[in-house]
């Protein structure tokens, strides 16, 4: 009976390590769960190749990733600044040329991660290697991988983008409104970290790289299919803009193809326009910039899928009719023209010039591309990734541009390194005969001059095509016409021009019943 009275202090001392023990493991939970979500880093992935392409993830999300919910929202809310002035649920982008399949949420070029907890999405490298093509007006859209983009204008996105963050209402409790409002979901972590990080952060990212990219507001537009390779790196090398030549400003080009990786590779022929680098993997990691992507964040695992697929990705078959009295007679005269410099066909890659860089006084195209790109640059970009294995080390400055296959050249219009020239059979007309102006962005494919329709009669003076009443998009007009006396590249229309690739070298002075046939033949390409 004596010891009774300490039964309730024991059982109090019990019942307290209970609660302690009951406390650090929760404690030891949260914390288990705030460093899983934090850590955690998980991009959606898809089985097959060509999917992932299209959506998958170069690890441009973990730095430079928009939140879903924001990325959904801004043409709801800003439907202002979009070229339809249209916001459209589900095709939240399409008046910017991006293009939809369907039951995906997202456009073709952008995809998807999980990290620290919030899903944020980015461009792809499909953004600019994914076309379509129409028969006609009203035929089904054919979606070609590896094709350059024909629709989507980059520039015209970046803008909306940073008229988006200029504006006033792109604050959190605006933004959060709208989101819930389109039914986004999120828990209250997430819903602290939108409030008082992601949001005010983005706007402020957003602003700097509007001040970043002014570069774009003093060359002529790009419009949809081309961009700006190497100003871009320049300034995220902190370049002083104000400070570099006048012929620099200009780096306007178009988009390439990217099929048949593997025969290039083999080869060693130069990649870019100008040649300036000859290594396949520098090459792509130099793109993956354009994506979001930094040394520290780039996703060499998800590359190297893309990477792989690409080594020996078909360009696909003409689909049209092909003039079967015309192509023989064509495959002749393109071996007698065209061979050396872009191999006997689509598929073989040889021929004495292939891979060669033509000296600009030779070739004679619009110079500005090649001009944009200087030996500073090329010192600069060679100490990318510094402190790693695949440090850069193979970009040079180089004098003219390279001699490139032309494996489904068909689908790769419009031509020359700036799309200054609409179609093939343009192509091989002199320079005075090509058009001064055509549009740009319409996918529907002209099969006799083998390009896609652009003349100016075919559009209404807002860019509307007259053969498709239905569909309100407007399309770029180009005009490849220097004008003199401007006090900017802008004024001047510089970079623009269709000049080049002409002479008796060049096919440009045999008849039009050989040029004919030379389009015949490439279209088999």
């Amino acid at each position: 009976m004596a010891d009774a009275p300490d039964q309730p202090a024991k059982s109090r001392g019990w019942k307290w390590r209970v609660v302690l023990l009951v406390v650090v493991a929760l404690l030891a939970i949260g914390f288990s769960y705030l460093a899983w979500r934090f850590s955690r880093d998980d991009p959606v992935t898809y089985t097959d190749s060509e999917e992932h392409f299209k959506y998958g993830s170069t690890g441009g999300e973990r730095e430079s990733g928009i939140p879903y919910w924001i990325w959904k929202v801004l043409p709801k809310m800003f439907p202002e600044y979009l070229p339809g002035k249209r916001y459209i649920p589900g095709t939240e982008y399409v008046s910017l040329g991006f293009l939809y399949e369907p039951g995906k949420d997202l456009p073709i070029g952008v995809s998807r991660r999980n990290t620290q907890g919030l899903d944020r999405v980015f461009l792809n490298c499909a953004i600019c290697h994914t076309g379509s093509v129409r028969g006609t007006p009203h035929s089904p859209r054919t979606v070609y991988t590896g094709m350059p983009s024909n629709t989507v204008d980059l520039e015209a996105f970046e803008r909306f983008i940073f008229a988006c963050a200029s504006d006033q209402r792109f604050n959190a409790p605006r933004i959060l409104a709208e989101m819930e409002g389109i039914g986004a979901k999120y828990d209250l972590i997430n819903r602290f970290i939108l409030r008082y990080y992601a949001i005010p952060f983005m706007r402020e990212r957003l602003l700097m790289l509007k001040g970043h990219f002014r570069f774009g507001d003093w060359e002529p537009d790009a419009g949809p299919g081309r961009t700006d390779t190497f100003n871009p790196a320049k300034t995220l090398l902190e370049f002083p803009l104000e400070k570099l030549e006048t012929r620099e400003l200009v780096g306007l080009c178009d988009l390439p193809s990217i099929w048949l990786q593997g025969p290039r590779k083999e080869k060693n022929i130069h990649a870019h326009w100008d040649g300036n680098n000859s290594m396949m993997e520098e090459r792509n990691k130099s793109a993956a910039f354009g994506t979001g992507t930094f040394p520290p964040t780039i996703d060499l695992k998800q590359m190297a899928r893309v990477e792989q697929w690409l080594l020996y990705k078909e360009p696909p078959k003409y689909p049209f009719p092909i003039n079967a009295m015309l192509s023989p007679q064509g495959e002749k005269l393109y071996a007698q023209y065209c061979a050396n410099c872009h191999g006997r066909n689509g598929r073989d890659f040889n021929g004495e010039y292939v891979g060669d860089i033509v000296p600009i006084d030779k070739i004679g195209t619009d110079r500005h591309r090649l001009d944009s790109y200087t030996e500073q640059l090329a010192v600069a970009q060679n100490t990318l990734y510094a402190g790693y294995p695949w440090r850069f080390s193979h970009f040079r400055k180089t004098f003219g541009y390279v001699n490139l296959p032309l494996d489904g050249i068909w689908l790769r219009a419009p031509y020359l390194h700036n799309g200054s020239v609409p179609t093939l059979r343009d192509l091989l007309n002199t320079s005075a005969e090509r058009p001064t102006v055509f549009y740009r962005g319409y996918d529907v494919f002209d099969p006799v001059s083998v390009g896609f329709v652009s003349d100016v009669s075919r559009f209404d003076e807002e860019g509307r095509s007259k053969d498709d009443s239905e569909n309100p998009r407007k399309y770029f007009r180009f005009d490849t016409r220097m004008t003199p006396g401007g006090l900017t590249p802008r004024d001047r229309n510089e970079g623009n021009s269709n000049v080049g690739h002409e002479g008796p070298a060049y096919g440009t002075t045999l008849s039009a019943q050989e040029k004919d046939a030379i389009v015949e033949y490439l279209k088999t390409f």
